[in-house]
């Protein structure tokens, strides 16, 4: 791994959200914008078009790479089996859709590169910020040119996080709508991409995740752990694997000695 290749991925994304996403931003037509399982998840002309142009130019940057992308997945699931590949970059070409087709500023384009089953590289950039944030496996992370620490010292009560029952099957969601009222606070902000951002720049404290769809999630899982938080499936915290897997419920902490501590409140 070298800056180099952080350095490609961030000019790529930039140019990427330039050309296709935000042209798009707050000026979309109905007919640009479709459903895909239902009103709550959406699909843009800015989707699509960002994706194609990130499949074309990512794998170039690792000879040998796979691609796999959220509307990629979409029109052909069989293109999951590509997490398999010894390296493949893994993207979300616009998260949180419905923010951004609601004219609200926080999405962001995602991509993580994937190599024996492990994160390597993750990266968040929110075009209506402008600073792009990078993890490497082992380096740190950073938001721009600030490096990224988790808050420390929360405990449960005053916690804020992020948390939408939108997936969450019963008793789940009963259960844990009943535990963050314990909770500081939360809310639902649609869009993990910011999620992840905000814990790891210690604006937020957790975010509960449940849809585990790898391109939500493999790049803003490893910028949380290399800011010093911690991250793990419930109930016992084994380690997030940026596979395909079922839905289940998924504890990301700014500080990794909480976990454990708001883990044993939304278990009990």
């Amino acid at each position: 791994m070298t800056d180099s290749l952080a350095q490609d991925v961030e000019t790529i994304l930039r140019e990427v959200a330039e050309e296709a996403v935000l042209p798009r931003f707050r000026s979309l037509d109905d007919d640009q914008i479709d459903e895909k399982s239902g009103p709550q998840d959406l699909v843009t002309v800015a989707d699509r078009e960002a994706e194609a142009l990130l499949a074309r130019r990512l794998p170039a940057l690792v000879p040998g790479s796979a691609f796999v992308g959220e509307e990629t997945v979409s029109a052909d699931s069989e293109t999951m089996k590509r997490l398999g590949a010894d390296a493949v970059w893994v993207v979300d070409p616009v998260d949180g859709t419905g923010n951004f087709v609601a004219g609200k500023e926080r999405f962001a384009l995602m991509a993580a590169l994937i190599k024996g089953g492990e994160t390597v590289l993750g990266l968040i950039f929110p075009p209506t910020d402008g600073r792009c944030a990078i993890a490497e496996r082992g380096a740190g992370a950073y938001f721009g040119d600030d490096r990224l620490r988790g808050r420390e010292g929360v405990p449960f009560e005053e916690a804020y996080g992020d948390y939408s029952s939108m997936y969450v099957e019963e008793p789940l969601r009963s259960r844990y709508a009943a535990v963050f009222e314990e909770a500081g606070g939360t809310h639902a902000g649609r869009c993990s991409a910011w999620a992840y951002l905000d814990i790891a720049r210690g604006e937020a404290d957790f975010v509960l995740q449940y849809k585990m769809t790898v391109w939500d999630h493999a790049p803003g899982v490893l910028l949380v752990d290399e800011a010093g938080g911690r991250t793990g499936m419930l109930p016992k915290g084994a380690p997030y694997r940026p596979v395909a897997q079922r839905d289940a419920p998924m504890l990301c902490v700014g500080h990794a000695e909480s976990w454990r501590e708001y883990a044993a409140r939304l278990e009990e």
